[in-house]
């Protein structure tokens, strides 16, 4: 079950995307940090009503934000469409313990049903140029990559920006 994430399941949530830089780190991918993502970042995203989680058998298994809020990191790209009326996919996330079940495809689904279902002219995301597995999993379900942009306190390698016309 996706639903809305509560303020309670922060720890776990936290604790999930750390699992993921670990697992990422050991396959020599260096997307996310100690810094990033952070409680706060997620603290943000519940209180905006953004973030969703997966609920597999009674527990957070995996994360999903879903923003209408433009980083400023992304102004550069040049989009398919225009800024006025667009979705923000961040800190996509399953837990390594359950990866490789269709869970992340189902978080995905969830976010473009919501995105159509608001009436969204496209969504739009970033994943890291040194992550080939997330880059194929965004153009395999239509995703165009249109540019880079750079976040210095995750990495010196670029992140590739990508839009899907809803």
């Amino acid at each position: 079950m996706i639903r809305p994430a509560k303020i309670l399941e922060i720890n776990d949530i936290h604790s999930i995307t750390k699992a993921c830089a670990a697992f990422m780190i050991k396959k020599g991918v260096f997307q996310w940090n100690e810094l990033y993502p952070s409680k706060e970042a997620f603290v943000y995203d519940i209180v905006r009503n953004e973030l969703y989680v997966l609920e597999i058998a009674g527990s957070v298994v995996g994360t999903i934000v879903i923003s209408t809020h433009m980083d400023s990191e992304y102004e550069a790209v040049e989009w398919l469409t225009q800024s006025e009326n667009n979705a923000y996919i961040h800190r996509l996330s399953v837990h390594p313990e359950h990866q490789g079940k269709g869970y992340a495809q189902k978080l995905m689904t969830f976010a473009e049903n919501y995105a159509k279902e608001k009436g969204f002219v496209s969504i739009r995301l970033d994943t890291f140029s040194q992550n080939k597995r997330n880059q194929r999993f965004y153009e395999l379900r239509g995703y165009k990559k249109l540019g880079d942009i750079f976040f210095p306190k995750q990495s010196d390698h670029p992140f590739h920006c990508y839009e899907l016309v809803l």
